[in-house]
């Protein structure tokens, strides 16, 4: 298990389990578990996702991002729910950007 730390400062878990269900269904993602967490801590824009997760999002090259989907659930606990590639941002409403 690793942890990164939100924009709002939540540790955000990511457990190998966790990994191993996103790669089943995301294959090309496989390489990229340091980079889901990098993108959680490090994003360009958060999007507002379903039932009050957040969708971290960064630019991995032209026409491809990085979405890593989380939930904070305390002050002090969060964890990863999903991530994948886009070829365009996300849409929805922006609640955080890097400036």
């Amino acid at each position: 298990m690793d942890i990164a730390l939100s924009v709002n400062g939540v540790p955000i878990r990511l457990t190998y389990e966790r990994w191993y269900h996103i790669t089943e269904n995301h294959d090309d993602l496989v390489s990229y578990f340091h980079e889901t967490l990098d993108t959680v801590e490090n994003p360009d824009i958060i999007v507002r996702g379903n039932s009050g997760s957040f969708k971290a999002t960064k630019s991995s090259g032209k026409k491809k991002w990085l979405v890593a989907v989380y939930r904070e659930v305390s002050r002090n606990d969060g964890f990863v729910i999903t991530a994948y590639f886009l070829s365009a941002k996300p849409k929805g409403e922006i609640i955080w950007q890097q400036h």
